[in-house]
């Protein structure tokens, strides 16, 4: 049993902000909150949050673990004068060159980031078509080791042939089934599973049937990037004759476990659809900028909006703030408060796959909590959180982070030695970079 002991209690949905609360964790949840909440109970560990800030912690809604050992790459990228060369030539030849060590490295030095940086859950979006049978295990493998809560899934895709294509069902069924033995069996729920996919427009008919197929016979949710350039709008009109989302509904694709990337290009048509499957689109500020393929005007319009990186790192703090410019320079309408309920968004998508509770300092909810140094010029009070998210608190505040009841870092120390870690990550990424050059 574990007491964060006389903290300030934030919450971000609804939001709630109140004074000398007592946390008391236990078996992974919360089970009590309060002033002299603690008095009841005999804790083995006790936090003293005198003076600190304690508040669940935050979801990357969509990542990609194996951009990781892209920080600095220094292989030969070629022209990227647009978004497909930028797929083509960097990272589709990045993907290629990973295997199972730099896959691992990749996904643990990520989860360490996430976990420095307040993120608790990350959900990841994975491809390595050199060694795709058992890449998800080794993707788990990483989480489980620094203590992160997540998700993955293989980007099933035709690029690489129809062969390979099929492995990545495969390998997304066999993943699912792992995680239900693990259920079955009393392990600890620390990850789940999607059914991924590239982008429509690497996915053919059959590719989708079989992807179909997974999502029904797993009880999964389709993971998938749509309509992130216009080329995957043209392409699905010109090749298939449909909208993209009106595509994915043809095959019964949809479900209120659904993510959707980007959706940049989305009509309003297929907006409405989504959103009568009670899915997600998940928007990715920093990795549009990045790539330079538009800004989604709709936001306003999703009915569950969430936030992710796309790859950029699982800084939430950065992602929010940037998003929340962004939205205002393109003369958007909302406000700090609408971004903060899009990053609470992401616990929505926990719960309908974890089947816990998440995001709330409540008894019965997880116990997935940061502990944070952050010192206000300002009154901070429920109704101006998200200013205060927007332009004060940052990762830099973070000094412990637990997650399924447990301390996975205090006072921003690891169990575990980071730095040699990161020693072996970098060689593996070295060796990455190498075999991109070998890749034409």
């Amino acid at each position: 049993m574990i007491v964060i002991k006389n903290t300030k209690a934030l919450q971000f949905d609804p939001p709630k902000v109140w004074e000398n609360v007592d946390i008391v964790v236990d078996n992974g949840e919360i089970v009590a909150v309060g002033t002299s909440a603690a008095s009841n109970y005999k804790a083995d560990k006790v936090i003293d949050g005198s003076g600190k800030l304690t508040y669940p912690g935050l979801v990357c809604s969509h990542h990609h673990y194996y951009s990781g050992l892209s920080r600095g790459v220094l292989a030969e990228i070629g022209p990227t004068p647009d978004f497909v060369s930028t797929l083509k030539n960097l990272w589709w030849r990045m993907d290629r060159a990973l295997d199972e060590e730099s896959t691992y490295y990749s996904s643990v030095i990520s989860s360490i980031d996430a976990i420095k940086a307040g993120t608790t859950a990350v959900i990841d979006h994975h491809a390595s078509p050199s060694y795709i049978t058992g890449s998800l295990s080794t993707i788990k493998r990483g989480f489980e080791d620094s203590g992160l809560r997540g998700m993955t899934c293989y980007e099933v895709t035709d690029r690489n042939g129809l062969d390979q294509m099929k492995e990545g069902v495969e390998e997304n069924i066999r993943f699912a089934k792992e995680i239900d033995r693990d259920i079955a069996a009393g392990k600890e729920h620390l990850v789940d599973a999607h059914i991924g996919g590239h982008a429509p427009c690497t996915i053919p008919n059959e590719g989708m049937e079989m992807m179909a197929d997974a999502v029904k016979s797993t009880a999964r949710g389709l993971h998938l990037h749509v309509a992130e350039d216009r080329y995957d709008v043209s392409q699905s009109h010109l090749v298939y004759g449909q909208d993209i989302v009106k595509r994915l509904d043809s095959f019964g694709m949809l479900n209120d476990k659904t993510i959707l990337v980007h959706g940049i290009y989305m009509n309003r048509e297929e907006i409405e659809l989504l959103n009568s499957y009670d899915g997600f689109l998940v928007h990715n500020a920093r990795s549009n900028m990045n790539n330079n393929v538009g800004y989604n005007e709709n936001l306003p319009l999703y009915k569950n909006l969430a936030l992710g990186t796309d790859g950029i790192g699982p800084n939430m703090y950065e992602e929010i703030k940037v998003a929340y410019f962004k939205h205002k320079d393109a003369g958007g309408p909302m406000w700090p408060g609408d971004y903060l309920q899009f990053l609470a968004n992401g616990n929505r998508l926990l719960e309908r796959n974890f089947g816990s509770k998440f995001g709330r300092l409540e008894k019965g909810y997880k116990a997935d909590l940061v502990v944070a140094d952050y010192l206000s010029p300002s009154p901070l009070v429920a109704e101006n959180i998200g200013g205060h998210m927007v332009f004060g608190m940052t990762s830099a505040d973070v000094e412990t982070v637990l997650i399924n009841g447990k301390i996975v870092m205090e006072n921003r120390e690891f169990p575990f030695d980071v730095k040699e870690i990161y020693a072996k990550a970098a060689i593996a990424a070295k060796r990455v970079w190498e075999n991109m050059d070998k890749i034409k």
